[in-house]
């Protein structure tokens, strides 16, 4: 059913290192990969819920997929203003990795901050876990120097006006004091379709609206990475540019490419949120991407 849809779709732009085979994915060859294993990564306010559509349209298709809460998010009752480490926010993706099949690797698709999440777990588990990682309008840096900070530096204004955002757009919360650095953040609700979701239908930018909760914010400005394990250069790293992204503007996407060198690059005709703008597209490339595996 995907197979037949990815053949009518039009207008796809990417951009690869190297050059990959066509699009058209033979029958046989998705047939050969059924049994692959994505586990999707929310980004910032987000939940498990924003991967509706690509689930289904994988699932569909005879894919494993996991959509998860991280600590705080989704349906995790957890208050953000209480999360101060990466480490603990990242807990719900660590033990589902920890507790896969030991022949079992899986897929990792982080969306936006959630590509912190994904390299944390690259650099816990190497290959051993993780056959890829995809990284979608997300910040794949290692943060181990200060000039790759692309999304959240150290101060929320500074951020903000790397990528043309007023700070005035985000509500703060300082559960420690007004004079430290602020414990959740989210967008105001008046500017999030503007940011995150206008080109996505209404319906699901409207439903978006009513179950987004403030993200830990100490979490993003304190996320510094360790040295991984030896095999972790072998995860394959791919980015997805969204070319209308109004939150992450698509020089700072191209800035974080360059940095960090992915494997391949593809491009996307979205919104910061392909999930709800052009799932389809989206899960084409993820099957595309799950193709060489077996």
């Amino acid at each position: 059913m995907l197979l037949h849809k990815i053949r009518q779709w039009s207008g796809i732009q990417r951009r690869l290192y190297p050059e990959p085979e066509d699009l058209k994915i033979k029958e046989d060859k998705i047939h050969s990969s059924m049994m692959s294993h994505f586990v999707m990564v929310h980004g910032a306010s987000h939940g498990a819920w924003c991967w509706f559509k690509v689930r289904a349209l994988l699932e569909t298709s005879g894919y494993k997929v996991t959509c998860l809460d991280l600590k705080s998010a989704g349906i995790d009752r957890t208050d953000p203003n209480t999360v101060f480490t990466l480490e603990e926010y990242n807990k719900p993706l660590i033990n589902l990795l920890h507790n896969l099949p030991h022949n079992e690797k899986v897929i990792l698709v982080g969306h936006s901050i959630g590509g912190l999440n994904v390299t944390d777990a690259i650099n816990r588990f190497g290959y051993g876990k993780i056959h890829t990682a995809v990284y979608v309008a997300a910040d794949m840096s290692d943060r181990r120097t200060e000039d790759v900070k692309v999304l959240f530096p150290a101060s929320i204004n500074q951020g903000a006006a790397q990528n043309g955002i007023s700070p005035d757009m985000f509500e703060l919360e300082y559960a420690l004091g007004p004079d430290k650095f602020p414990t959740s953040i989210m967008v105001k609700k008046e500017y999030q379709r503007e940011l995150y979701y206008h080109m996505s239908p209404v319906e699901d930018s409207t439903l978006a609206s009513m179950v987004l909760k403030p993200a830990p914010a100490r979490v993003f400005a304190c996320a510094p990475f360790e040295g991984g394990p030896p095999d972790a250069a072998k995860v394959r790293r791919v980015y997805i540019r969204t070319l209308n992204d109004h939150i992450f503007k698509l020089e700072n996407q191209d800035a974080m490419i360059k940095k960090c060198n992915p494997s391949q690059v593809f491009d996307i005709d979205s919104e910061h949120c392909p999930f709800f703008s052009n799932p389809l597209v989206l899960s084409g490339l993820l099957v595309q991407l799950a193709a060489p595996i077996n």
